[in-house]
């Protein structure tokens, strides 16, 4: 996916008052969801389909 200016990242709840060591996630886009570092939000981001990601949140809950 190239066009990425629509994301709309959020942090999680549980992040803390600082808020500085998590990641954030854009799942508004459609067909894709995105992952970057909080503390360095231009060096990149990890791009899961929705499938993958429910998948990997799924079993993390049941770790």
């Amino acid at each position: 996916m190239d066009n990425l200016t629509g994301a709309q990242w959020h942090k999680s709840g549980r992040s803390g008052a600082s808020g500085n060591n998590c990641v954030e996630v854009a799942d508004n886009l459609t067909g894709v969801v995105l992952v970057r570092d909080s503390k360095d939000p231009d060096a990149g981001n990890l791009t899961f389909t929705p499938y993958a990601w429910r998948a990997f949140i799924q079993n993390l809950s049941t770790s």
